[in-house]
């Protein structure tokens, strides 16, 4: 029933529509049809911008995702950016930033390179800060 059904279509239908369509015999032709002769070809012009666009779409380049990236796919991610702070008592400064993001330029120390990686992501990596304590 249904294979009758597609034979239907392809042998009959599709034929009587296609005989049907105003198509002109020259480019020019295009121009002087009317709104409804229009309207008549959107169904058949739909198809055919289809079945182009997925024969070349194999061969367009693959858009990286820029949510590839993240790098924090789970920690608070109801924070803007995940910040923590450790007492360490016998650190020689008072504060030493130790990069997360594995994209600073000075690693292991923050250079802040997280801050275009969250903007450009939207990830909410951030610096491990230690602190020395004083006391």
């Amino acid at each position: 029933m249904v294979l009758e059904t597609i034979s239907r279509i392809i042998k009959v239908q599709l034929p009587a529509y296609l005989k049907k369509l105003p198509l002109p015999e020259t480019i020019g032709g295009f121009a002087r049809l009317t709104v409804s002769e229009w309207l008549r070809l959107l169904p058949l012009l739909g198809i055919l911008a289809l079945l182009g666009y997925l024969t070349i779409r194999p061969f367009l380049p693959k858009k990286k995702k820029q949510r590839d990236s993240l790098i924090n796919l789970k920690i608070q991610k109801e924070n803007p950016k995940i910040v923590n702070e450790i007492d360490i008592e016998d650190l020689n400064s008072a504060n030493v930033c130790y990069c997360r993001c594995w994209r600073s330029k000075t690693f292991p120390v923050c250079d802040k390179s997280h801050i275009k990686h969250n903007e450009l992501t939207g990830d909410n990596v951030g610096p491990l800060i230690l602190k020395k304590k004083i006391l």
